[in-house]
């Protein structure tokens, strides 16, 4: 079992509330019986969609998805936003790499309330091994799933820091703290490997 001890506390210090599960389904549990009648974006997130949550909360909110059909933009305008991070530090920062900057956004600004779902595959030692997770583990495979022409699509190891009009990584956030442009943040730990 990964020892979320360190992380959660350091979390907790940046102003997150840090809730922990052993499975996807007790996370997805959770969370659908604390989110109802609610409006809820979900940004682009395999480890949403992995968790089967998507469809558990359709049963009781409203949710906005592009994946659903909706328009990406939509989700910016909702009451909860759930998305997850390419990356978490256990020294506490989380980083994500977008192409389009919803979820960058989203995660920063507009929402009453902000779930980050996070598993244990996430994980990195510090900041700069979360940057590099996020940029030569998680950035390549989104290429890869999203069949992109990029470099880090073709060979699959790295990124390539290309020009490719399809280049998936144009922004990247760092969480240093939670914002106060959102509401509430709750970062949820999930002691399985989810999601990129």
């Amino acid at each position: 079992m990964t020892d979320f001890t360190k992380v959660k506390a350091n979390l907790e210090k940046r102003g997150y509330a840090v809730s922990c599960f052993a499975t996807a389904a007790e996370a997805a549990g959770y969370l659908d019986g604390k989110l109802d009648g609610r409006t809820i974006g979900i940004g682009g997130s395999v480890t949403v969609r992995e968790m089967g949550l998507l469809d558990r909360l359709k049963t009781h909110n409203t949710v906005v998805s592009h994946w659903e059909g909706s328009r990406k933009e939509d989700a910016a305008f909702t009451q909860v936003y759930l998305c997850s991070v390419n990356g978490l530090a256990e020294t506490g920062e989380m980083v994500n790499i977008d192409g389009v900057g919803n979820r960058i956004a989203s995660t920063v600004f507009g929402h009453e309330e902000l779930y980050l779902v996070v598993g244990r595959n996430k994980l990195a030692p510090d900041y700069d091994g979360a940057v590099w997770r996020a940029r030569n583990v998680a950035s390549p495979k989104n290429a890869i799933r999203l069949q992109r022409k990029t470099p880090c699509a073709v060979k699959g190891d790295k990124c390539y820091d290309c020009n490719s009009p399809e280049r998936l990584c144009r922004g990247m956030t760092v969480l240093w703290q939670a914002s106060n442009g959102i509401g509430r943040t709750e970062v949820v730990l999930i002691d399985e490997d989810l999601g990129f």
